[in-house]
């Protein structure tokens, strides 16, 4: 473990031992804060989301959806669509100038069309008072000026190590090592076993895009630099690429083809014994009608990935953000919308019913009560250590074309495969990302 990370366990740990019992947050954690706008008569809003991936989130998110629409006389509609729907249908808004007055959506999206988004620094400016303040990626992904905000952060759904435990012992290993050889080791020695591993390396926007980077930014590789100069063909991306494909051999076989749902399934069906998911699949265990699925609650666990030779966390989280459209005629209601979701009175039982599934971007809520399992403090930390896709580069039209196009997924796919040697997937990537970070 870092010596950040154990930093950051034990300050949280501390915090949440003196909150109050019953009470969310301990005092002073909290800070009063005016808020002073006023909804346009008449007004009612659309909204277009993501798809849950535990059913937790959509029922208490509709639930605050109906107090809204109770509180203040708003009629909210709310369109539910599959991470890969919500882009392009988001890009369209955007350019045709017309569709939901609100989207939420995924990583850097907002940064597609920046101008086309009404300016929210005095929600943020809000909530981040009032709570804590937002983490550092917040203002990455979302204040890429450093001046105002073009989206709400809502969180991010933390990816981590999602294994069997009774499969880990079979094999020798009492727990994930943290370091990149023995998770190499554990990995060759599941698959002796008959219960390998799997990991995405389809077009997924979270399973996929996360670990991937994940591995090319754990050995020193990156797409972009400081100065947005493409350096993704370099020694430690060779690096990076000749350790996934050892990894890649210890594999179950499809992991080619697998988009975001394929590793649950293959999961809970008993395929794998390890994977690089949310917290969806324990969720899917806890509240499983299935009596074989529910058995599997007590040898789910999780663990953050290794940390490469870079020698520091080097995670990479599906970031979410919330964006009103500027076409709106409501943009008032709809930061109305945005702070009321945001607020403890809401977020705090949606976190609750989700067991976690997304990581609030405020501070304050590190110490939420669904942190106390043990089994959920991988997820805890997921906005604090997280990488933005663009890193280590500034965010914009290029971070997110780039990430968009799953060019770091494909690299590691075609070399994994064998499709390509490391040094030619490396080539191909670098000249896929000048396209976006044209000089």
């Amino acid at each position: 473990m870092s010596g950040n990370r154990r930093k950051f366990l034990k300050t949280t740990a501390g915090v949440a031992a003196g909150a109050a019992a019953g009470t969310l947050f301990a005092p002073g954690i909290v800070h009063a804060q005016q808020w002073t706008n006023q909804p346009e008569k008449g007004a009612q809003l659309r909204v277009l989301r993501w798809k849950r991936f535990v059913q937790g989130d959509e029922d208490v998110y509709m639930s605050n959806v109906k107090k809204f629409t109770e509180k203040y006389g708003i009629p909210v509609r709310v369109d539910h669509e599959g991470w890969e729907d919500v882009r392009p249908k988001a890009a369209v808004a955007a350019n045709t100038g017309a569709g939901p007055d609100i989207i939420l959506s995924t990583n850097d999206d907002a940064n597609l069309y920046p101008d086309k988004l009404v300016d929210v620094t005095d929600v943020a400016d809000y909530l981040g008072r009032k709570y804590g303040g937002w983490y550092p990626v917040c203002h990455q992904y979302l204040r890429p000026d450093g001046k105002r905000w073009i989206g709400v952060p809502l969180g991010c759904a933390g990816n981590a190590l999602v294994y069997r435990t009774s499969m880990l012992k079979a094999a020798g290993f009492d727990s994930v090592p943290k370091d990149m050889d023995g998770f190499l080791r554990m990995m060759k020695a599941l698959k002796d076993k008959g219960t390998p591993g799997g990991f995405a390396l389809g077009n997924a926007t979270g399973d996929g895009n996360t670990w991937t980077h994940w591995l090319v930014w754990s050995h020193g590789g990156k797409l972009v630099n400081e100065k947005n100069e493409v350096v993704i063909n370099s020694p430690e991306t060779i690096k990076a690429l000749e350790y996934g494909k050892e990894l890649y051999g210890t594999f179950v076989p499809g992991t080619l083809s697998w988009l975001d749902p394929n590793n649950n399934k293959a999961f809970l069906d008993g395929q794998v014994g390890i994977t690089a998911n949310g917290i969806s699949v324990y969720y899917a265990t806890k509240n499983a009608t299935d009596p074989k699925v529910k058995a599997l609650e007590p040898d789910v666990n999780h663990a953050n990935f290794p940390v490469g030779p870079v020698g520091r966390p080097t995670e990479f989280n599906l970031f979410f953000n919330q964006m009103i459209f500027r076409y709106t005629k409501y943009p008032k209601a709809a930061k109305e919308f945005l702070r009321f979701m945001m607020e403890e009175e809401q977020i705090s039982p949606w976190v609750t019913a989700s067991i976690g599934y997304v990581t609030p971007a405020l501070r304050s809520y590190e110490q939420h009560p669904v942190w106390k399992d043990p089994k959920s403090v991988p997820y805890r930390d997921s906005m604090k250590i997280m990488l933005p896709s663009g890193y280590s580069g500034k965010m914009g039209y290029a971070s997110a074309g780039a990430l968009a196009d799953f060019i770091v997924v494909n690299m590691v796919a075609e070399s994994a495969s064998g499709d390509k040697t490391p040094k030619e997937a490396a080539e191909r990537a670098q000249k896929r990302a000048e396209r976006y970070y044209k000089v």
